[in-house]
């Protein structure tokens, strides 16, 4: 058609390519987690893109996530269901809370997203909640050294992409890192 094709495209195929090889890489040994990982990163690249672009995340994809998350956790790992589903109802909880406590801080989006992170998480969901949380903190805190902190305030960052590089990082080492800090306490 002789039209020009935006980098953006390349680098976010190039972006899951990376990001799936990963999954793979570390989860090669566990079937179920190897696809619940890999179902994931297919859904939470197009939301976090959407997110920073619109500042929403759709229920077209939030809403099939959820559903894919059950069932693929269902045929493959039933044992580790009640985990998962309990797992997605404190993330979504939690950031429910948040939502309540300053409606204008984040949106539901991020609530079903939380939601959807524990879905295919299970527990290691805590991992990617504070790695959102960490990461999203310093954005901000970037925002208002370069901003200013009255401009910085009023700054509207989609949490979306934060969420979902936490899921990233949970998927790659959320049970070793949760692991690892849990033994501190043995």
């Amino acid at each position: 058609c002789g039209e020009r094709i935006s980098a953006r495209y390349p680098l976010v195929e190039a972006g899951t390519a990376v990001a799936l090889a990963a999954v793979a890489a570390v989860h090669a040994d566990d079937p179920a987690r190897l696809a619940l990982g890999a179902v994931l990163v297919l859904f939470l690249i197009p939301m976090a893109l959407i997110d920073a672009d619109t500042r929403l995340i759709p229920n077209a994809l939030t809403g099939p996530a959820a559903i894919a998350a059950i069932a693929l956790g269902l045929a493959l790992d039933p044992s580790g269901e009640p985990e998962r589903l309990i797992a997605g109802a404190a993330a979504a909880a939690f950031f429910l809370l948040a939502l309540l406590a300053y409606p204008g801080g984040m949106g539901m989006g991020d609530v079903k997203l939380a939601g959807v992170l524990g879905l295919f998480l299970g527990a290691p969901v805590a991992v990617a909640v504070l790695a959102a949380l960490v990461t999203g903190t310093i954005a901000g805190a970037v925002v208002v050294a370069r901003d200013g902190v009255a401009a910085g305030r009023k700054a509207k960052v989609p949490f979306g992409p934060f969420l979902a590089f936490g899921g990233l990082v949970a998927v790659l080492c959320g049970t070793p890192l949760m692991d690892a800090y849990l033994s501190t306490f043995a």
